[in-house]
């Protein structure tokens, strides 16, 4: 089974304001994150605004990935507010190819420990392709104890990997309640500006935003936190620093997007009504990509 280790790239989807995938300029930023070394690409995360796309764009998204990156695994998002739309999206994703499953229990109401359990169960049977549990309690409203992801694993066989948000407290803390409940699973972490911490203390991945557009340099700093070069990783990530600082004041997508159309590498907007960055912030985020 792919175990999803490493530097995972999390892009944008850049699409028209109605929603539709511009092919063109995604696979524009899929080729500069294969070549720039990262291990695998999270297709349609919070990022990729998966949930702003609707089934027919979310394949067209996956297929477009597959075939761009040949062999670069791509993790597809298949969170859905229903049990039966996820299923769908699961089946639509390993058709096209993609070699892990992104699962977040998204929900408008939210949602009991039992519930997510048997939404995860449910759409396990839809297909053998891994799933990597998304603990994303920011957008969800729920959050994955470790007892609940030692069930799922325990329970379900074709759960491979977990992605966590920072801690409040210790990194290293945190991944040690993690590991002990589920040793089998690959353990990454999210938010760009302690993911260099999660790695230096024994995390087995970076799910990056910043690597979707800055692949070679999170590159960089994934191996050197691999190898347990402090020294280099710290001074790697204080290039990403001001970066980080747009990422904590308007979210990791909407620096995305202001870095990608500062780049030329596309016109695309964030789906409405979430609004681009303008002013001072869009000053800031400006230096911060001539900076890297």
């Amino acid at each position: 089974m792919t175990r999803f280790a490493g530097l995972s790239a999390f892009p944008i989807t850049p699409a028209t304001p109605e929603g539709r995938v511009i092919e063109a300029d995604l696979r524009v930023i899929l080729r500069r994150i294969a070549a720039g070394g990262a291990d695998t690409v999270g297709l349609l995360g919070s990022t990729g605004t998966y949930m702003f796309l609707d089934r027919d764009e979310r394949r067209r998204a996956t297929a477009i990935a597959v075939e761009a990156l040949a062999d670069r695994p791509v993790i597809a998002g298949v969170g859905a507010l229903r049990t039966d739309h996820a299923r769908a999206l699961v089946k639509d994703a390993a058709a096209e190819g993609a070699a892990g499953l992104l699962l977040a229990p998204v929900s408008y109401t939210p949602l009991t420990e039992e519930e997510v359990f048997r939404h995860f169960a449910a759409v396990a049977e839809a297909t053998d392709t891994p799933i990597v549990i998304y603990n994303n309690p920011s957008t969800t409203n729920f959050a994955f104890r470790p007892e609940l992801v030692a069930r799922l694993a325990e329970a379900i066989p074709s759960v491979a990997a977990i992605k966590l948000p920072l801690p409040k407290g210790d990194i290293a803390a945190d991944l040690k309640s993690y590991r002990d409940a589920a040793p089998r699973l690959t353990i990454g972490y999210s938010g760009d500006w302690g993911c260099k911490d999660g790695l230096l203390a024994g995390a087995d991945a970076w799910f990056s935003v910043s690597a979707g557009l800055f692949t070679p340099r999170a590159a960089a700093l994934t191996a050197a936190a691999l190898r347990g070069d402090r020294a280099e990783a710290d001074r790697l990530d204080a290039d990403f620093a001001p970066l980080w600082e747009i990422f904590k004041a308007a979210g990791g997508m909407r620096a995305a997007y202001a870095a990608a159309n500062h780049l030329g590498l596309t016109e695309a907007r964030p789906p409405l009504p979430i609004l681009p960055l303008d002013g001072d912030l869009k000053a800031r985020l400006e230096a911060a990509v001539a900076g890297l």
